[in-house]
């Protein structure tokens, strides 16, 4: 059921390896599906390994997602995909490092988006 009567905004928080389970790939699914159900603001916020799925240059065997190219058709359509600072630091993932479009951030951010959001839904 589709309708544009739901505008609301929905945070996400990854928590899982890119890789290493589904939780960020599932994520990202309804992340990205959630616009065309009528969410206005989309907002990821990566953090503990889950940091690693921003990391640019992405080689994935043929066929298999791709978390790079996900997160791409997320911001592209307007959503914010944000990534906690120390998270990144204790990985020794720079800024330089991650796809277009996604940032580095802090808790305090997280803290702020979390109380601005209709929903969150923790991966």
């Amino acid at each position: 059921m589709s309708t544009g009567a739901f505008r609301m905004s929905v945070l996400f928080i990854l928590n899982d390896p890119p890789y290493g389970t589904e939780r960020v790939y599932n994520g990202l699914r309804l992340a990205n599906a959630l616009p065309k159900a009528g969410a206005k603001n989309i907002t990821v916020f990566l953090m503990a390994d889950a940091v690693l799925a921003a990391k640019a240059n992405q080689k994935t065997p043929e066929g298999y997602y791709n978390l790079e190219r996900m997160l791409r058709r997320l911001t592209t359509a307007g959503g914010n995909v944000l990534l906690c600072g120390t998270c990144m630091d204790a990985r020794g993932l720079t800024e330089a490092e991650v796809v277009v479009g996604a940032r580095r951030s802090s808790m305090d951010e997280l803290a702020e988006v979390t109380m601005a959001a209709d929903k969150v839904l923790v991966f």
